[in-house]
């Protein structure tokens, strides 16, 4: 939504600054997107008055006149179609430099030396208008600054506005949440040459009734349950004044004519959308609501021929449609220089059908984009009022009679009971009855007191407040989170157990981010299929088709986003869901861990010449067994498939870790990762150790393992003829060599008597009984030197 900050203060009746409405909007949940400051290159352009205009003596296609800047008259040579004595326009003197950069000097032009230039809303970056020069409509005297004669300058703000918040998407909605914060009252600004009188309140009917001649009925009370209509008769269609055009411009939008642009500026003033009918074309002298017919066809203002259907609500005349209700009008009842007589619409229309409609004919409008989200039903009279003073105030025209209101059921308005203990027990900090009112009777909500609680009335605009907890979220917003204490207040714990889940990620987090890993978080969708991929019925865009089936493709991109910015050493671990398709209705979904490393084991650190190793496949294949430990399911971890996987007693996998294929440049490292299902189970808790108290014997033994024997199954065997007394295994070194059947392994043995300082010579028969085991059992020698 884009805002004119001239605009809300005009609705505040004070000066706005920018920065400060920026901050207190943000706090109350609409916060600034961006900010455009409007024209800042015009301090030289002046009101100039043309006194004379007469063709060039030797140009057939130019003016020559003679314009007064408040100074002297000077000639000026113009090169609009038009250009009437006694009118006032932009006037740039010799000197002035132009938006864009143009710095205009005295030319001769035909023979002719023109000194400055009448300007045109394009050259002025006021709009796109080029073929003639901007008129304006002003008492101020020739030579005034045009930023003085007109509120040109303005700063346009863009604010990022929810799908629950609709009142947000107008002027008075913004300025009604600033009104409560800057303790002023939000009041419409005056219109200039607004008329007096006026054709009378609204008659409410309840099916059918009429107005200038033309009966209005609602058939699809559904699609619209409200429905008003007035007539202007004697308007005159032409360009609206410059404070109007100026208005629409400030926020972006185009000026097409007076009564076009009253609409328009009803539209962003007060939230509703409004259509001008040429009475002259309402064929039949009716107006009628209902569904479109099978197979009904008609063009809209933009020249296309939509196709309808019944699920979409139309206004007809008497002969067929002549507006898609909600979303665009017809071409052939536009307003347009010709109309005298209008029929001005204000309706509100069911946004669930709005929605539909406007997908299913792919366009989007201002109107749709409101009436989809929800309008303000009880504030229909109001803007209709609005809207006819200002069409009678720029293009003249009475309004003969009062307008018809066709509203078959009206709506009640909710109301919702608050109870002011609750307040000050949700938001944990107490909030007096005082406050509590002022917030809300500020924000437009009706409080009535009854007993201890407070019976609070929901205006039409706020659709989305339903519940008590949403009127505490208004006082709290207003209120100010940062105004809440920081400190934890005592409080009860519920009884309700936390999902089993939760601890388990939680402990997850706490062992990833021990060993130096970041946690992810990467989409759920995916461009890539494959085998068992369930895809989307209605992906947003072919990247988007699939949904995941494993974490470790997401955090290979990751991997590649950090490498595309130089980034080396990366540390990365994620836990969700991924899916696959097992040919049920529905995906089967598993909850997983993952993580990838690359680049080096550990920071920089001067004492190792600031370099460190890299990570490498045992590092992922450590990672990935605590992994296992801290969330994965029962299993046991073997080597396989150019890594290691985590398999049951079934044989069936349920992890994987080793070196991952990546998009890798050059100076990167080699990237390793893995990836283990999350099973929720009762896991050993470590047991109490009390410190040893009698010192350890160390051997150190280098092992000629065969071909096929593993280190884990050597200390299996260890572990069982070492008996009590060995209480540590660890690998120290490998070798390989050409000289050599199978590898060298070296481990260092800690025996250990608990109760009495161990013996040399006990060690030594527990490692004789360690070597003869493990030569019988598995092959295995002592290496000799």
């Amino acid at each position: 939504m884009i805002v004119s900050l001239n605009w809300l203060s005009d609705l505040l009746g004070r000066d706005l600054a920018a920065d400060d409405v920026a901050e207190r909007l943000a706090m109350l949940g609409a916060p600034v997107e961006g900010r455009e400051e409007l024209r800042p290159q015009l301090d030289g352009v002046v009101v100039g008055l043309v006194e004379r205009a007469e063709k060039h003596p030797n140009a057939d296609r130019l003016t020559l006149c003679q314009v007064n800047n408040g100074r002297e008259v000077v000639e000026v040579v113009c090169g609009a179609p038009v250009v009437k004595p006694g009118a006032k326009y932009p006037y740039a003197p010799e000197g002035t430099v132009l938006p864009g950069g143009l710095r205009l000097e005295a030319r001769k032009i035909r023979g002719v030396v023109s000194h400055g230039m009448l300007c045109s809303a394009r050259e002025l970056e006021l709009g796109t208008e080029h073929e003639g020069i901007m008129e304006i409509r002003t008492d101020a005297p020739p030579g005034t600054r045009l930023l003085d004669a007109f509120p040109l300058e303005d700063t346009r703000l863009e604010l990022e506005v929810t799908a629950n918040r609709p009142d947000l998407l107008c002027h008075k909605g913004v300025a009604r949440e600033l009104s409560v914060v800057y303790g002023v009252p939000v009041k419409l600004p005056a219109i200039p040459n607004a008329p007096r009188g006026d054709g009378g309140a609204p008659r409410r009917v309840k099916q059918t009734g009429a107005v200038g001649g033309v009966d209005v009925s609602i058939e699809d009370v559904e699609g619209c349950p409200r429905y008003m209509a007035a007539v202007i008769r004697g308007v005159q269609i032409g360009p609206s004044p410059t404070w109007l055009e100026a208005r629409l411009r400030a926020i972006g939008a185009r000026p097409i004519n007076n009564v076009v642009d009253a609409t328009n500026y009803v539209l962003y003033e007060l939230n509703q959308p409004l259509h001008a009918f040429d009475l002259a074309t309402v064929r039949g002298n009716k107006i009628v609501v209902r569904r479109a017919a099978p197979g009904e066809q008609m063009t809209t203002l933009d020249g296309e021929t939509r196709e309808l259907t019944p699920e979409m609500t139309m206004i007809c005349d008497g002969e067929g449609p002549t507006a898609i209700g909600g979303v665009m009008g017809g071409a052939t009842s536009e307003v347009s220089e010709g109309t005298t007589d209008v029929l001005l619409e204000c309706a509100y229309f069911d946004p669930p059908r709005i929605r539909q409609t406007r997908q299913a004919l792919k366009m989007t409008t201002e109107a749709s984009y409101r009436f989809e989200r929800g309008t303000d039903y009880e504030a229909m009279p109001d803007a209709l009022r609005r809207a006819v003073q200002l069409i009678r105030a720029v293009a003249g025209g009475a309004e003969p009679e009062p307008p018809i209101d066709v509203y078959p059921k009206p709506f009640k308005a909710r109301t919702v009971v608050l109870r002011p203990e609750r307040v000050a027990h949700v938001l944990g900090m107490p909030v007096t009855r005082e406050e509590i009112e002022r917030i809300l009777v500020g924000l437009g909500f009706p409080v009535a007191p009854k007993g201890a609680k407070l019976h609070v009335q929901v205006p039409g605009w706020r659709p989305d407040v339903t519940r008590e907890i949403d009127l505490i979220e208004e006082v709290a917003r207003v209120r100010g989170y940062d105004t809440f204490p920081t400190e934890l207040l005592p409080f009860r714990t519920s009884v309700v157990p936390d999902d089993p889940i939760e601890p388990l990620r939680a402990a997850i987090r706490r062992v990833m981010t021990g060993m130096g890993l970041h946690e992810a978080r990467s989409l759920s969708l995916t461009g890539a299929g494959g085998e068992g991929a369930w895809r989307v019925l209605n992906p947003l865009s072919a990247e988007d088709a699939y949904l995941r089936a494993d974490l470790l493709a997401g955090l290979v991109r990751s991997a590649e986003r950090n490498w595309a910015v130089r980034e080396r050493d990366i540390r990365l671990f994620e836990t969700g869901r991924v899916f696959h398709d097992v040919g049920e209705a529905r995906p089967r979904e598993m909850q997983r861990l993952a993580g990838v490393i690359s680049g080096e084991r550990m920071p920089p650190h001067w004492t190792a010449q600031g370099k460190s190793p890299d990570y490498d496949v045992w590092d992922v294949k450590a990672m990935f067994e605590e992994a296992v430990r801290v969330a994965g399911p029962e299993g046991v971890v073997v080597e396989a498939d150019g890594g290691w996987e985590l398999v049951d007693g079934d044989g069936a996998r349920h992890g994987w870790a080793g070196a991952l294929a990546a998009d890798r440049p050059p100076w990167a490292a080699q990237l390793y990762g893995f990836e283990v299902e999350v099973e929720v189970r009762d896991r050993p808790h470590p047991l109490h150790q009390p410190l040893p108290t009698t010192p350890p014997v160390e051997r150190d033994i280098a092992l000629v393992l065969p071909e096929g024997v593993s280190a884990v199954a050597v200390e299996e065997v260890m572990g069982e003829a070492g008996g009590a007394l060995l209480v540590a295994t660890r690998v120290f070194d490998e070798y390989r060599g050409d000289e050599m059947v199978g590898r060298s392994v070296a481990w260092r043995l800690v025996f250990r008597a608990p109760d009495r300082t161990l013996r040399d010579r006990e060690a030594d028969e527990a490692l004789d009984a360690v070597l003869t085991a493990l030569k019988e059992r598995l092959g295995v020698e002592r290496r000799q030197a």
